[in-house]
């Protein structure tokens, strides 16, 4: 008598797969191809790097994966559920997915200066129903990893740039988002606590199996990303599956094409 082998599980849905994306903005002769033909995928608990020289169509990229932009065409898929396909989205609630599913670090923190530092990382968590309390101590607990634990109660216009910015990437964890998008998050940052920022995404990534998209310019931060996808004039190349050591950057997305 066989015993039967057990049952194993299936892997789970990559967290973003993008194919045949592309973006155009006017019409015309007046046309500007931003995307041409992405394909990329980001598995769970991935941290990945977008590179590449500015106006190469990254920050493009990094907007319609976070439905702020609507591509021209092709599909995304988040989680495992298609959210766009062709030229329409189809999750009925553009707003909902964002605060549930997305969290994004922009270039710039866009705090609400009427604020608190504790309840500008606090207020998306209480948006989607969690206790003042609970989105209060969730908020505390960012500020403290990310060495902001002594501005919680000063308001936006007190704080350097850099301390902004650390709060902009603690609101962005608050709610543990699946999808991480972050835009140059570590540029103001000194070396310490850039450092800092990528041990909470690595952490992140790695608990709750996020999938994490970082565009940077920052050549520090390199040899923190899993894998790193080059972008030039919106054509994304394949994404290497070695980390980068000390590439600097100006030379990055040249051997990325090579490859």
């Amino acid at each position: 008598m066989t015993s039967s082998s057990p049952q194993q599980r299936p892997p789970p849905p990559a967290g973003i797969v993008v194919s045949g994306l592309h973006k155009t903005y006017g019409n015309g002769n007046s046309a500007v191809i931003a995307l041409r033909d992405v394909q990329l995928r980001v598995e769970p608990g991935e941290v990945v790097g977008l590179v590449g020289p500015s106006g190469s169509g990254k920050s493009t990229l990094l907007k319609c994966l976070g439905a702020v932009l609507t591509p021209s065409g092709g599909q995304i898929e988040l989680g495992g559920q298609v959210v766009f396909d062709g030229d329409h989205w189809l999750h009925p609630d553009l707003t909902r997915l964002r605060r549930e599913q997305i969290g994004f670090i922009f270039q710039s923190p866009y705090l609400l200066p009427f604020l608190s530092v504790r309840d500008n990382v606090a207020l998306l968590a209480m948006l989607l129903g969690r206790s003042n309390q609970e989105a209060r101590a969730a908020a505390d607990q960012l500020l403290a990893d990310l060495d902001m634990a002594h501005r919680a109660d000063a308001m936006p216009n007190r704080l350097s740039g850099g301390e902004q910015q650390r709060v902009a990437i603690a609101r962005a964890l608050v709610n543990r988002p699946p999808i991480l998008l972050a835009d140059e998050p570590t540029a103001p940052l000194d070396s310490p606590r850039a450092m800092a920022v990528m041990d909470l995404l690595e952490r992140l990534a790695g608990q709750m199996g996020t999938s994490v998209i970082v565009v940077t310019h920052d050549e520090k931060i390199l040899p923190r990303l899993q894998r790193i996808y080059a972008v030039r004039d919106g054509v994304v190349g394949e994404g290497r599956r070695e980390r980068v050591r000390d590439a600097p950057l100006r030379f990055l997305s040249r051997r990325l094409r090579k490859t």
